[in-house]
């Protein structure tokens, strides 16, 4: 039996897909507690706009915007050959294991810390360890629950949309399902990861959150834009190591389920 899975390309195809889906989304999640200044990347002043009367925004991001849009290139992909099912599903186990993560991290913040680790950095500027860590790791309840519905939800609105067009465009218009997809589900990801974690839970006004919501979203639509040249270069990789034909079945299967 294992054998077999291993003689078979897309079994092969999949188990990598998925992996590398799950430990992006767990290492987005992990890093998303670091805020950056994306005018400072590029040597520019804040940019200090104003939206929805909020005054004083700039594109200060959380580092997690580094790898999430790699997540619907990757949905899209999944969805091109193998269909919306099997998007679900390892969505669903990409959650399942964040989930676990984070517990594990609960877990790891509360175990009793060593005296002689809480005080081994004091010389690298760390006075405690253990404050350091938790400060890391210790992400609030609401943001993590914010993050797991936020991803979900969009994840299956980028299944639907991407599903629809293509029923609409047959195997032409990559482009099209690709983006299409991604801008409606990152615009929705923006929004629900916003209104739980900060609206709920941090009582955030709804001028401050769409204020927010926008500048996220504003980013994370040229990013889909920028990365789609992406899905035709995967493409043409997975073609070429499936073979035309295999792939051209999948293809045609995945767009029936």
């Amino acid at each position: 039996m294992v054998t077999k899975i291993w003689n078979d390309k897309p079994t092969k195809l999949f188990i990598a897909i998925t992996a590398f889906f799950i430990a992006n989304a767990l290492i987005a999640e992990c890093i998303g507690g670091k805020l950056f200044s994306l005018e400072s990347v590029f040597g520019m002043a804040p940019a200090n706009f104003s939206l929805f009367g909020q005054t004083g925004l700039s594109y200060t991001l959380t580092c997690g915007v580094l790898l999430w849009p790699l997540e619907f290139v990757i949905t899209d992909i999944v969805n091109e050959y193998y269909g919306q099912k099997a998007v679900k599903r390892i969505s669903i186990i990409a959650v399942c294991l964040i989930g676990y993560a984070f517990v594990m991290f609960y877990v790891a913040m509360h175990a009793p810390a060593s005296d002689f680790w809480v005080h081994s950095k004091q010389d690298q500027g760390v006075p405690n360890m253990q404050a350091g860590f938790s400060a890391i790791f210790g992400q609030g309840m609401w943001i993590i629950l914010g993050s797991l519905v936020a991803f979900l939800v969009s994840q299956l609105v980028d299944v639907f949309v991407f599903h629809k067009i293509k029923q609409k465009t047959g195997n032409k218009m990559v482009w099209l399902r690709a983006t299409g997809s991604t801008v409606v589900s990152q615009l929705v990801d923006s929004f629900i990861v916003l209104f739980i974690a900060f609206k709920l839970g941090n009582n955030w006004s709804w001028q401050l959150v769409l204020a927010v919501c926008l500048v996220n979203y504003s980013y994370k639509f040229v990013m889909a834009i920028i990365l789609t040249p992406l899905i035709y270069l995967a493409e043409h990789l997975i073609d070429r190591y499936l073979g035309h034909d295999v792939a051209a079945a999948m293809k045609k299967a995945a767009a029936e389920k």
